[in-house]
């Protein structure tokens, strides 16, 4: 007999369509399956954003509620109040994006509504948080795995961490790579050829490493140009720097592109895709680029190198990423030869198989088949970090 659908919900993100990060995409593609796989998912999306108010999207229950505007407070009050009304409104089973949102998982484990949390990457790294705010994030991380009936994970990085630090299992969930087949008749709109530019999309902050890409690209002796994506809402400062350091007639910086198609025409026609990336786990952005076939140089960490593997180039520093720059335009076998073994990769992430892990996820549990968490405090004393 088919397994009772599910009614699921889905919190502690900006919501749907995505527009801002990857969480947001793990939503959108993730709750448009479990619907056409028969479940009932509900959405709780932020007031004020841009996107209309809408009541459904891609069959998805939306739900818009307020947050405060405020860096520090916005997710921690959208939560709040998404989880408000998740008790009143109950489902099945919820899951809860970002470690950031584990002081409201005792809510959700007194109203007995099983709980998944998404903890993301290593957040308490961000440059943009202050001494308080990485101490939140830290004290956060041991509220999850206290508090949540399951840990999700999307790269093996972040599982270990878990592993390491709380002695806490987790479920290795990674994010899909969309293949890109988008065809570049938008790029003329933008003056640009296929091949002709290297593509960089981040928010700008400095474990992103724009600065350094750009640098790097400055000091190289391309001809092309270094397309940027991306805007910073909350990093005026480092913004400033960055658009300094891109003074310069082959950099092009062109804020946020919401155009799904033309964004994609940007990935699949670079020469090369730069991603300094360095403390978010798994990124879409990344599988992105390689769904798009495109070969790609990254900042040299694990959660890089996990995606990428020998098909990547890396770079640490300006001066490295100059270096890949020259290898890229100077050896183009090498070019098509990386980037035809990174689309090869982004078959083992797949949106369909994706699913099915939350989908599994949310039966276990429903049934209550996990294991009890764990206290949330540290295996160490003292964490590598910490020394």
């Amino acid at each position: 007999m088919p397994e009772e659908p599910l009614s699921i919900a889905m919190l502690g993100t900006r919501g749907v369509p995505a527009r801002y990060g990857g969480f947001e995409t793990a939503v959108e593609e993730v709750g448009r399956r479990l619907v056409d796989r028969g479940h009932t998912v509900r959405v709780y999306c932020r007031s004020g954003s841009p996107e209309p108010r809408l009541e459904r999207f891609s069959g998805m229950d939306l739900v818009w509620l307020p947050a405060l505007r405020r860096r520090s407070l916005e997710t921690l009050s959208h939560t709040a109040v998404s989880t408000l009304h998740l008790l009143t409104h109950r489902t099945d089973v919820a899951f809860v994006f970002n470690a950031a949102n584990s002081p409201f998982l005792p809510w959700l484990r007194l109203a007995r509504i099983p709980v998944g949390t998404h903890v993301d990457g290593l957040e308490w790294r961000r440059a943009k948080w202050g001494s308080a705010g990485r101490r939140y994030y830290r004290v956060a991380e041991s509220m999850a795995v206290r508090w949540s009936d399951a840990l999700i994970a999307d790269a093996q990085g972040i599982a270990d961490y878990y592993r390491h630090e709380f002695c806490a299992d987790t479920r290795l969930i990674s994010y899909g790579a969309p293949v890109i087949e988008p065809g570049s008749d938008r790029l003329a709109e933008l003056g640009l050829a296929p091949g002709g530019y290297h593509l960089l999309v981040a928010r700008f902050e400095p474990e992103n490493h724009v600065l350094e890409a750009v640098q790097g690209f400055v000091a190289s002796a391309s001809e092309r140009t270094l397309v940027v994506v991306g805007s910073a809402p909350y990093s005026t400062g480092y913004t400033e720097t960055v658009t300094r350091a891109a003074d310069d007639p082959r950099v092009r910086l062109l804020g946020g592109v919401w155009d799904r198609q033309l964004l994609d025409q940007l990935y699949a026609n670079a020469l090369t895709y730069v991603h300094g990336h360095s403390v978010g786990g798994t990124n879409p952005s990344l599988l992105r680029a390689i769904g798009a076939g495109t070969a790609t140089i990254a900042w040299d960490v694990p959660f890089n190198r996990e995606v990428l593997r020998d098909a990547g180039w890396y770079f640490s520093d300006p001066a490295s990423l100059a270096a890949r720059v020259a290898e890229a335009e100077t050896d183009h076998d090498d070019v098509t030869r990386r980037a035809a073994a990174l689309l090869v990769r982004a078959r083992d992430y797949d949106w369909d198989d994706v699913t099915t892990g939350y989908e599994a996820l949310a039966r276990d549990l429903r049934a209550r088949r996990l294991r009890p968490t764990a206290s949330g405090r540290r295996c160490r004393s003292e964490t590598t970090e910490e020394r």
